[in-house]
């Protein structure tokens, strides 16, 4: 990898970081819930599919982009902000479906992720 990609990654990651803590807790965004879970088979062309999981609990920062696994993939990922929110707008408790690596590489290797959302209520 060049200086050049490893410093947008690192510039990219920080970013996110940034963006993590300025979302703030679960409990403040959505005081009705009490847990959010993500499961997401992530899928690439000429790899085996990994499943993810991810538990957020009122503590945790409401930020719900995850990384795309590509390690040349620099500005990619899967953001499922919009998924939570409208789920927890019309107060349902579960979400399925499918998103595409959001990064401009010009590789066609890119990913998605098959994705399953289950909120609990307080």
């Amino acid at each position: 990898m060049n200086n050049s990609k490893h410093a947008q990654m690192m510039e990219r990651k920080q970013e996110l970081m940034r963006q993590r803590r300025d979302a703030g807790p679960v409990s403040a965004v959505y005081p009705e819930v009490s847990s959010i879970v993500m499961n997401m088979t992530y899928n690439q062309k000429g790899a085996r599919s990994i499943l993810r999981t991810f538990c957020y609990s009122p503590d945790s920062y409401a930020f719900f982009v995850v990384n795309c696994l590509n390690k040349e993939c620099v500005d990619g990922g899967f953001d499922l902000t919009h998924v939570v929110n409208e789920m927890i707008k019309n107060r349902r408790a579960e979400a399925r479906g499918t998103i595409c690596c959001e990064g401009t590489d010009p590789s066609d290797n890119h990913s998605d992720i098959a994705y399953e959302v289950a909120v609990e209520y307080s």
